[in-house]
């Protein structure tokens, strides 16, 4: 599928029809231009699990016609796979600064840095990229530098948002004024590709500025120590936390390694450049519980984060009853069971809690619907394509933006392949899209046969059996190892009856021929299958060792 001179296509390999690994193409002229290359984190069906990756096969196989990927901003969903995928497309990387710094380091763990192209791009600056002119336009987000995008090609000007918000007060950026939004307007806006997250809120996501007083009250009655968790990459609310400490007369202390990385890129790209000294953890623990405050990694329940670590009782910052947690952050749909695990180890320790629903102590990075309909007037779009959403998002604001005059809108999901001018809107293919998992250091499938194999076993365990045989006659006692198995203190006697069934198994014909040891083990393998089978009601993995003296 190659795009024609005088046509636009769009593709959305992830991010459309979930949230998260958002990967977005753009076509024309025989070229593709990718917008972004991010994951999703995984959840209990993906056991041993942390990263989930987008699969890039339908870009791979046209990869000598990409352009280049083009950044909107630096969160895990729109950054975090191009360690691991970047260098095998071999195309430059464009991000501003921030962004640029936040990929870097990414690269250079993943020791790929130097053969990895990464362009670093001035804001409301334009790049030419074959058939391509982009243009960042800064925006409001939880992060510093968040760019919407504009994309012209011959005949085509898409103004794709990113991640972003209306924030009257912003405390570190400098987003773009409505007078600027307006004049790109102004020329004209064939397309608006554009954020869906939090379509169905029916007021706007409020400023930063406004949750510093909220934090402020919610310290001053704290009477013991004081942990707050939130997204590392905020680092507008990090300013917030840092004045909050000072005005408290508390002193401040860090944990997380992310929150430690977004610290040192923030100063070292021009932010964050009065945030307060900092102590460590055990410093922290010899000052009076009133007199420090904890900000740390972890509100959205992750098992290996400093928070999580602190509830267990794991890591040198200990809380105890009458000390205070704030989760200054939005429960991510999803981490509700994990973040409510880490709640209830923090209760049964008499330690409080508030959340943004005990007090103002969080605002979102993404628009509501007043926010949307503001979008919507200064771009004057012809067509919509509402992206980062799950599919109940992108219809919705489908509908929202024919209600508020936007002429058409389309929903699309992962895979379609549009051609959005010349109109009208057509769906003409389906490109390959799927998942990918970074397993140790190793990428696999998602649903390939490791990741199911571990599926079943984590479901219905697993029984090992090793037979010496001489001549198609048992050797000795079968040994039997059992994994996962829910036997417990019968296990013994389980093991035992295992044992004669394999025995049973083994003299129970003739197996002669080319084929006959694997007869022999696949009889062997129904064997201890049943015998489970009919001990715990489970199927197991069973393994068969077949020795042949």
């Amino acid at each position: 599928m190659t795009p024609k001179n005088n046509e636009l296509l769009f593709c959305a390999l992830g991010g459309s029809g979930e949230i998260g690994m958002n990967v977005t193409l753009y076509g024309t002229a025989g070229k593709w231009l990718m917008v972004d290359c991010g994951v999703t984190f995984a959840d209990a069906g993906y056991p041993g699990i942390d990263l989930i990756l987008p699969d890039l096969q339908f870009i791979e196989d046209r990869v000598d016609d990409l352009v280049g990927i083009v950044l909107t901003h630096g969160h895990e969903d729109h950054i975090g796979a191009l360690p691991y995928l970047a260098e095998d497309l071999g195309v430059p990387l464009y991000a501003t600064a921030f962004t640029a710094g936040l990929v870097r380091g990414k690269l250079e763990e993943e020791g790929n840095a130097t053969r990895v192209k990464l362009h670093v791009v001035d804001a409301d600056k334009r790049v030419d990229l074959g058939p391509f002119g982009v243009t960042f336009v800064p925006l409001s987000h939880s992060i510093p530098e968040a760019n919407a995008l504009l994309i012209e090609t011959d005949g085509a000007r898409v103004f794709h948002t990113g991640d972003w918000k209306l924030d009257q007060q912003p405390l570190i950026d400098k987003p773009s004024t409505p007078e600027q939004l307006t004049a790109i307007g102004d020329k004209g806006i064939d397309v608006l590709v554009c954020d869906s997250t939090n379509v169905f809120n029916a007021d706007a996501s409020g400023s930063e500025a406004s949750v510093r007083q909220g934090l402020i009250d919610v310290v001053v009655a704290a009477k013991g120590r004081v942990l707050v968790t939130t997204f590392a990459s905020n680092a507008a609310r990090l300013h917030t936390l840092g004045q909050v400490a000072r005005e408290t007369g508390r002193q401040l202390c860090v944990t997380g390694r992310s929150l430690d990385r977004i610290l040192r890129v923030a100063k070292a790209t021009g932010y964050l450049r009065d945030f307060p000294d900092t102590i460590d953890a055990d410093a922290a623990m010899k000052l009076p519980a009133n007199k420090v405050m904890v900000v740390a990694t972890g509100g959205q329940g992750e098992p290996r984060a400093a928070l999580a670590r602190v509830a267990e009782g794991t890591h040198p910052i200990s809380l105890a009853k009458g000390d205070t947690v704030i989760f200054s952050s939005k429960q991510i749909p999803g981490n509700e069971v994990a973040i409510g695990r880490i709640q209830n180890i923090l209760a049964g320790k008499g330690v409080e809690m508030v959340t943004e629903r005990q007090a103002h102590v969080h605002v979102s990075g993404h628009p509501g619907r007043p926010e949307l309909a503001q979008m919507y007037r200064w771009m004057r779009p012809q067509l919509l394509i509402p992206v980062h959403g799950e599919m109940r998002h992108l219809q919705e604001q489908a509908r929202f933006a024919r209600a508020e005059g936007v002429p058409a809108a389309t929903v699309q999901t992962d895979g379609d392949v549009l051609r959005l001018l010349p109109g009208p809107v057509a769906k003409i293919g389906n490109a390959t899209v799927g998942r990918l998992v970074l397993d140790g250091d190793i990428i696999l499938p998602a649903d390939g046969a490791t990741i199911n194999e571990r599926r079943k076993i984590a479901v219905n365990g697993q029984v090992s059996v090793a037979v010496a045989v001489r001549d198609g006659r048992l050797l000795g006692r079968p040994e039997v190892r059992v994994q996962g198995v829910p036997v417990e203190e019968d296990r013994a006697a389980f093991i035992k009856d295992t044992g004669e069934a394999v025995a049973a198994a083994v003299k129970g014909g003739k197996r002669q021929g080319a084929n006959g040891s694997d007869r022999l083990r696949e009889d062997v393998r129904l064997a201890v299958r049943r015998i489970a089978t009919r001990w715990t009601g489970k199927k197991p993995i069973v393994d068969v060792l077949l020795i042949e003296v």
